[in-house]
């Protein structure tokens, strides 16, 4: 793998209000759903992240940007990050979020899918779903004529990905041929990091256990999206390769929630590809390592890489409120309440 050796400046090119990849996006985002990474143009992906590190430097200018917007969350699974950067992104933008816990009624199980969707649409301006089923949030997005954002389902976890690679670009400017290696399982995660990855003009290495690569249609898509951005996607089954001259390393868990069963299968399986200093020695010198949160300590990752001086994990988590607030004002039409947008 080429090391990257030259990056561009972090700030802005063009001021913000005036950048045509955030006018773009403003325009043709406006209601529209974020099921998947693959609803979204490489040049609406950049957008979301060039508005995410304005509303972070600059909070003041977009705190009514979402006067009086009713946002709800509907989750099936147990949330700290996703749950606080929605709510206190929301709120912060003026609007209010409603929380639904549905960890003990799962979606489409007291009423359908549709039903659901036909009331709550009535009532509030977009809808947040963290559910185990990719087909639950897709059923809602079908039947709501307000947005519906994908907070984690079985198969994407697309609000992570536009965090994490907003992070990576704090650190080290375009991400256009950086090398960025995944290792682990081949999951939800995983499948929108190699999406965003590929749509920023990463070069993107998946390193996992024989029997537990990404899915093959997300595999297919990103390459194809790769070979439009003039980078590359890599599949292996070797950690250390995968991590040689690496500018990021990331991992996640390798039993995701509702796979519960599968731990004492896994444990042994996945060993070889725990994330620790021997591992990252392989990267660039200046590499970062990327956790998506919560972390098995000592089993994925050890504590010396967790909580080195290499861990971006917390920047991670404080960007998934910026960025998750860039894309609520894009799907909300927010940009319009926004004075230097006027």
């Amino acid at each position: 793998m080429a090391s990257r050796t030259t990056m561009e400046p972090r700030e802005l090119q063009i001021p913000v209000q005036k950048d045509p990849d955030i006018l773009a996006a403003a325009a043709r985002l406006a209601g529209e759903d974020l099921c998947s990474i693959a609803d979204l143009s490489s040049a609406e992906v950049r957008a979301i992240l060039k508005l995410g590190h304005d509303v972070k430097r600059n909070p003041r200018d977009y705190r009514h940007a979402l006067d009086a917007k009713q946002m709800v969350l509907m989750f099936e699974k147990a949330s700290l990050r996703t749950r606080l950067s929605f709510e206190t992104g929301i709120n912060t933008l003026g609007g209010n979020a409603i929380f639904l816990d549905q960890t003990n009624s799962p979606l489409g199980e007291r009423e359908s899918i549709a039903d659901v969707a036909r009331n709550v649409e009535r009532w509030v301006d977009v809808i947040v779903l963290r559910t185990y089923a990719h087909d639950t949030i897709t059923e809602m997005a079908a039947n709501s004529r307000v947005p519906v954002i994908n907070a984690l389902s079985d198969f994407e976890h697309p609000c992570q990905a536009l965090a994490d690679f907003m992070t990576l670009e704090e650190h080290f400017g375009s991400l256009n041929g950086i090398n960025f290696t995944y290792v682990g399982d081949g999951n939800n995660v995983c499948h929108s990091l190699m999406l965003t990855g590929a749509q920023l003009g990463a070069n993107v290495t998946i390193a996992t256990p024989r029997g537990y690569s990404p899915d093959i249609e997300i595999v297919t898509l990103a390459r194809d999206i790769a070979q439009a951005n003039g980078c590359e996607l890599r599949l292996l089954q070797d950690p250390a390769a995968a991590a040689e001259g690496a500018d990021a390393i990331y991992t996640d868990v390798c039993v995701s929630m509702g796979m519960e069963h599968e731990s004492t299968k896994r444990a042994p399986i996945f060993r070889p590809f725990q994330v620790n200093e021997t591992l990252m020695q392989k990267a660039q010198p200046n590499a970062v390592f990327m956790h998506c949160l919560p972390a098995r300590r000592n089993a994925e990752v050890t504590d010396a890489v967790l909580d080195g001086p290499q861990s971006i994990v917390f920047d991670q988590a404080e960007n998934r409120m910026h960025a998750q607030k860039a894309l609520l004002l894009l799907l909300l039409g927010g940009l319009a309440n926004v004075e230097k947008f006027q």
